[in-house]
């Protein structure tokens, strides 16, 4: 695997690690279907949580939050409506939109950011 697929799933993991830190209940990652990919899905309570990753190892491209536009949330909003509509045995009192940025600062060194309900 090249060095960017590692950084990426190396910052997947760590998001994980960071929402079930945080209580969350990790209930899929990289679920793909023809509209796109939900990087994790998650319960946050009641509230059905489709969070995107994203992860860098230096600032040349801008921080990892940066990368997350208005249209791929709205992308985002209607990969959850999909992912209920294919998980019928799931429901949620509301969905949200969540970013995890992380930034590999060393090998044994990152730093975790979590935005809740982006727009």
């Amino acid at each position: 695997m090249h060095e960017r697929g590692l950084v990426g799933r190396e910052g997947e993991r760590l998001a994980v690690r960071h929402l079930e830190d945080a209580g969350f209940c990790i209930l899929e990652q990289n679920w793909r279907c023809e509209l796109g990919e939900i990087d994790i899905v998650a319960r946050d309570g009641d509230v059905l949580v489709v969070c995107e990753v994203k992860t860098r190892n230096s600032f040349s491209h801008g921080t990892p939050l940066e990368q997350v536009t208005r249209a791929k949330a709205g992308r985002l909003r209607r990969l959850a409506a999909r992912w209920l509509a294919d998980h019928p045995g799931e429901s949620a009192r509301d969905v949200r939109v969540d970013v995890v940025g992380v930034l590999l600062l060393s090998r044994d060194h990152a730093a975790v950011e979590h935005v809740r309900g982006i727009d």
